[in-house]
């Protein structure tokens, strides 16, 4: 029994992720624009020779169009918990572990809970933060930004930064994304 397998999305993610047009795939695989544009609309059916020649253009394994996707689910509180030394705060890892792009920390923080006094960095492009709830001062620098539920901020993990609950009275719960993870 044979199934149409649909590929035609993930060769235009592909072209896109890579900063590549239909004209210059079109060009290295020596097939014409509209074809190749048919193709990510899964209108055409490729040839063996097309589908490889194709592939090679846009720098991917034949076999990654037909993986399944992959996704791994953390429930609501099942996030592993981690320490990256603050105190009075209370982490948990809520993307999967074997992810290595991204690195999403739940954080909630008790009344006068830091990253500590002295500023550090993380080995991260871009650190960004999210505040749920309560209210979060990050220190980046000579520099104090006061976040509030809803405000989000991001900056390089490489700035010299700490952070710590702008409140005395109340927890504040944060997001914290980290990419790549560290």
């Amino acid at each position: 029994m044979s199934q149409n397998v649909q590929i035609g999305s993930r060769l235009r993610a592909a072209r896109l992720a890579r900063g590549l047009t239909l004209k210059s795939i079109a060009r290295k695989a020596n097939l014409t624009q509209g074809f190749v544009s048919k193709l990510e609309r899964d209108l055409v059916s490729p040839s063996v020779a097309s589908l490889v020649a194709i592939c090679d253009a846009v720098g991917l394994r034949v076999g990654e169009l037909f993986e399944p996707p992959v996704a791994r689910v953390v429930r609501a509180g099942k996030g592993a918990p981690i320490n990256f030394g603050g105190q009075g705060v209370h982490e948990a890892l809520i993307s999967p572990g074997n992810q290595s792009l991204v690195e999403v920390i739940h954080a909630i923080i008790e009344p006068g809970g830091s990253g500590g006094d002295d500023l550090y960095t993380l080995a991260c492009d871009v650190e960004f933060a999210y505040v749920v709830r309560g209210r979060l001062a990050i220190v980046l620098g000579a520099d104090v930004y006061e976040l509030e539920p809803g405000d989000a901020m991001s900056f390089a993990g490489r700035e010299p930064h700490t952070w710590r609950n702008a409140s005395l009275e109340l927890e504040c719960e944060a997001l914290w994304v980290l990419v790549p993870a560290p």
